[in-house]
């Protein structure tokens, strides 16, 4: 009887305060994950991915942010961050929270 491996995948998730500090944490956080699990090619630019998320989500909210890395089964990363503002953010090219008209603000 042959044995079957499971494929490599993992979640880490991080919840964050409202904090100037949390980008640094989240980065030490991501390094500290991917290198223990050999993820050394991904390394750099999940790092800095992972902070501009953080430091983007501290600058525009006032309330905690969330931090999720998903190892996926092909050998991809997702790298997730949620934050408490109610609002989805405004696509590029536009001012920060407009709305059409017709749109409930």
């Amino acid at each position: 009887m042959g044995t079957v491996s499971l494929p490599d995948t993992w979640v880490y998730a991080l919840r964050l305060p409202h904090d100037p500090r949390a980008a640094r944490v989240a980065r030490m956080t991501v390094r500290a994950v991917l290198n223990g699990h050999d993820r050394h090619e991904v390394l750099d630019t999940v790092e800095l991915l992972t902070s501009e998320l953080v430091g983007n989500a501290y600058r525009h909210t006032t309330g905690p942010t969330s931090l999720r890395l998903t190892a996926l089964a092909d050998g991809r990363l997702r790298v997730g961050v949620w934050d408490s503002h109610p609002r989805i953010p405004a696509p590029f090219g536009q001012p920060p929270w407009t709305t059409k008209p017709g749109m409930m603000r």
